[in-house]
């Protein structure tokens, strides 16, 4: 197909408004219908004066839509909001999904973490995890696409070629993980105010983070077993970024040149994936405003362990990149289009 039509929900959130930044530079996309529940009736260049100008439609609510000749939703709806909508649109209509909502296989895990019983389960079986460095052909093929959470993201592109190669102890993973404001969302929460997040950094979601049995669901699948890993989610006073550093016992012996090797082996035909040299710390700074990931990879000073970074930006590459590249795939564009922006380093 040479161009599709799309229909983006939620498009008053920070997701929902970077994905028509993203589409509205895309060769072959074209905004076709854009919802917002509190929103509708309203511009989004009312909201979000940056889109002045912008040839967009107006924003309706989601029933109001017309899905006739449109080709794909881009769902940036909240969790448990998104699988009510989903289940309602018509078949022909491939789906998108930012939200978690079809992000976890099983039904069970998806209530006991969500609090709630999941409305469509035939859809949840259908969907497929849209990681897309690893899941490009079942991507490829997919009705509905569930794009990984930011921090899953940042994880398992570093984790996964590496338990795939046998470098690292499954059983000895500890992620301690950092993000910018932007990633708890647009609507007001007390912790998101501005004197609750300047000045200051905090961890949140201890031990209870709903992100957790996202890494550890595509770390079990692959390795076949169960895997637990310790992760800790910090507040950082930025708008938007995420570091993850991760620590890990090696097998065999081997070396931080070992894991980038890894890494440049799995990502060698991947656009986005960038491998910091040797003594190059990875930072938000290099990948803020694109949809890169950057790896880096130092040996610890305790021997026979490494210690890993993971840099995105949670925005993009975190969420609604990674769904734009998973357009791509989805119809067989160039995974870069719309996606060429280098990082905004200052």
């Amino acid at each position: 197909m040479d161009k599709i039509k799309i229909g983006i929900l939620g498009a008053s959130g920070y997701t929902g408004a970077e994905a028509v930044r993203l589409c509205l530079a895309h060769p072959h996309i074209e905004i076709a219908a854009l919802s917002a529940h509190t929103h509708a009736g309203q511009s989004l260049a009312a909201l979000f004066p940056h889109f002045m100008g912008a040839d967009l439609p107006p924003m309706l609510a989601a029933d109001a839509i017309d899905w006739n000749g449109i080709d794909a939703a881009l769902c940036a709806l909240p969790h448990a909001a998104a699988q009510d909508v989903i289940a309602t649109l018509p078949p022909h209509v491939r789906v998108i999904d930012m939200s978690a909502d079809f992000r976890l296989r099983d039904a069970a895990t998806y209530e006991a973490w969500y609090g709630r019983t999941h409305a469509a389960p035939a859809l949840l079986a259908q969907a497929v995890y849209g990681l897309s460095e690893h899941n490009a052909k079942e991507i490829a093929a997919a009705q509905l696409v569930a794009c990984p959470g930011c921090y899953p993201t940042a994880a398992l592109l570093l984790l996964l070629p590496l338990l795939q190669a046998g470098l690292i102890d499954a059983d000895d993973l500890i992620i301690d993980a950092k993000s910018g404001a932007s990633g708890a969302g647009r609507s007001v929460k007390e912790s998101n105010l501005f004197c609750e997040v300047a000045e200051g950094t905090q961890a949140y979601s201890v031990a209870a983070h709903r992100h957790a049995p996202e890494i550890e669901q595509e770390l079990s699948r692959l390795t076949k077993r169960d895997v637990v890993v310790s992760f800790t989610p910090h507040l950082m006073p930025m708008n938007r970024g995420e570091l993850l550093s991760v620590y890990a016992r090696t097998t065999a012996q081997h070396k931080a040149a070992d894991i980038r090797a890894a890494w440049q082996t799995a990502y060698a035909d991947a656009p986005f994936m960038r491998v910091a040299d040797a003594g190059i710390i990875a930072s938000t700074r290099h990948v803020r405003g694109s949809n890169y990931c950057m790896l880096a990879a130092f040996d610890d000073r305790i021997s026979g362990r490494v210690i890993l970074f993971s840099a995105i930006d949670n925005l993009i590459k975190g969420s609604s990149g990674q769904a734009v590249q998973n357009i791509n795939l989805m119809f067989g564009f160039g995974q870069t289009s719309g996606l060429e922006q280098q990082p905004l380093v200052l």
